[in-house]
């Protein structure tokens, strides 16, 4: 097996059961939008980076209610959320200009939550071949840019 060093990754693979609260609710409250990584608040919902993205430009939308099914928010939540999608999307174009996105939610561990119990929905940019080799056989993802950097090319297209 080969290893690719990814130490930033421990901060978060040391605490994934020891937080005692939830990631979208805490950045919520903080003030720092360049530092939680938010890159809009909505009326219902915000967009922020992901912090361990599976692509260049993973982002989230979550809404401000900590309810983890679709069926607990209300429809004004969820119109929002697909309104937010949309705009993600143009700006992701705008700037990586990708071949494709999936865009999803995981309900519930068992499905592949991370944050089962607040309500998420992923959108990530794709290019052909964005799945190479390292992905395939070393089961290893490349990210070729930094958040920082991601966060400052993202941000420009939410100025209000």
């Amino acid at each position: 097996m080969d290893y690719l060093w990814t130490p930033w990754r421990y901060a978060y693979v040391s605490k994934a059961d020891a937080s005692p609260g939830c990631i979208f609710c805490e950045a919520r409250r903080r003030d720092n939008d360049a530092e939680t990584l938010i890159l809009f608040r909505g009326r219902h919902n915000f967009i922020l980076l992901n912090r361990f993205p599976y692509t260049t430009g993973h982002a989230m939308i979550a809404p401000y209610e900590h309810k983890g099914e679709l069926d607990a928010v209300g429809a004004d939540v969820l119109t929002e959320m697909m309104q937010l999608c949309q705009r993600l999307q143009g700006a992701l174009a705008a700037e990586y200009n990708p071949d494709g996105y999936n865009i999803g939610m995981n309900l519930g561990r068992v499905a592949g939550a991370g944050v089962a119990d607040h309500l998420h929905l992923h959108v990530l940019p794709r290019w052909a071949g964005d799945t190479s080799f390292m992905t395939t056989v070393g089961e290893t993802r490349l990210e070729p840019e930094d958040l920082q950097t991601t966060y400052a090319k993202l941000k420009k297209h939410f100025a209000k």
